[in-house]
């Protein structure tokens, strides 16, 4: 007997050897009401993910209510599209011979892809900062290690739907999955057969990576989309070993399963727009705000209260707010005559500036 496989024998190591045991049930009945913990660890993962965001949004110096407004518009989005996409990648359990169209709609039994996901939640925050005036590499920069933890928690709903696990193994960490549910997935292997924990690997690599763009933000004040584009490379990076450990039926092309592919494609195009915006943007951004939209200092005020610099709006009079606006307002008082500034004068600037 080899030495992994040893270390896989209970008669060894006990119950530890034995493996992670699957959860015996992912739903609980609430009266009429199933709670599901597959639709509990996506709610706990976007809750987690928005207190994140808003914290690191408004260390960027952005107003707080936005992350809420843009979340309230990309969570159904980014759900719809990353539905849509395992549909796309997954079409046999629903259009096959023995799949059922229906089944499509079935989100609380699993099945949401993260490729789906971001870009149609993404469509919904630049819906609302858009509206707002704001920047949109700022909100994903401030976002990128939150949506990590909200990936990282999300995998614990796989875990209780037994689902996405990776092929067989010896080692003492292999997870336990439920003969019924191997038979139900057309998989047949020996009692007492363990495999990969693929939920686990990925939510270990997502925590981790979350912790190593916050440092690196930290350490050089990344910019400009910078934060977002290493975290899609980073995430892509460990998607395609995690994937290739995966079992479950999926689109394959040229022999890799179609995640994989996704994963290198995506991965190259993210590493390659991090090294352009880096050459062409070595500075982190000065203000969250799209040029020539900044508020006026009495609009500021109250964002200015959660900025990280403790500093707030109430600090400034309306003469001092007229010569220290943003960096748009400031080159419109430089061009103006002398004395020509006044709070009165700044109310059609402030128009023009809504207007556009």
């Amino acid at each position: 007997m080899s030495p992994l496989m040893a270390a896989a024998d209970p008669s060894v190591w006990g119950a530890v050897a034995a493996g992670i045991p699957s959860p015996s049930q992912g739903t609980w009945e609430l009266g009429p009401i199933p709670v599901r913990a597959y639709a509990i660890a996506i709610l706990a993962g976007i809750a987690l993910a928005t207190w994140i965001s808003v914290r690191r949004y408004r260390e960027r110096g952005g107003p707080a209510g936005v992350i809420m407004d843009a979340i309230f518009l990309a969570v159904p989005l980014g759900i719809i599209g990353a539905r849509i996409y395992h549909v796309f990648s997954s079409p046999d359990a629903y259009f096959g011979p023995e799949g059922n169209p229906w089944n499509a709609f079935a989100i609380w039994n699993g099945g949401l892809g993260i490729w789906g996901a971001i870009p149609a939640g993404a469509l919904g925050v630049w819906i609302v900062l858009r509206r707002a005036g704001l920047r949109l590499s700022t909100v994903a920069d401030a976002m990128a290690p939150a949506v990590l933890v909200a990936q990282a928690v999300g995998r614990l709903g796989n875990y209780f739907n037994q689902e996405l696990f990776g092929g067989p193994t010896t080692l003492p960490w292999g997870l336990q999955i439920d003969p019924s549910v191997l038979v139900a997935q057309g998989m047949d292997y020996p009692e007492g057969t363990l495999f990969h924990p693929t939920f686990l690997y990925e939510l270990l690599w997502n925590l981790a990576l979350a912790g190593v763009l916050v440092w690196v933000d930290r350490r050089y004040r990344l910019g400009h989309g910078r934060v977002f584009w290493l975290y899609v490379f980073g995430y892509t990076a460990g998607r395609v070993w995690i994937e290739m450990l995966r079992i479950d039926e999926a689109e394959t092309v040229l022999g890799l399963r179609l995640n994989v592919w996704t994963s290198i494609l995506v991965g190259v195009v993210a590493l390659v727009v991090f090294v352009v915006l880096s050459k062409r943007y070595p500075e982190r951004e000065d203000s969250p705000w799209l040029p020539g939209l900044e508020p006026s200092s009495a609009d500021a005020d109250e964002p200015e209260e959660g900025a990280s610099d403790g500093t707030t709006g109430s600090e400034t009079t309306a003469g001092e707010g007229s010569e220290d606006s943003d960096e748009a307002g400031s080159t419109d008082e430089q061009g103006a005559e002398p004395g020509g500034s006044t709070p009165a004068s700044a109310e059609p600037e402030k128009a023009d500036g809504d207007a556009r």
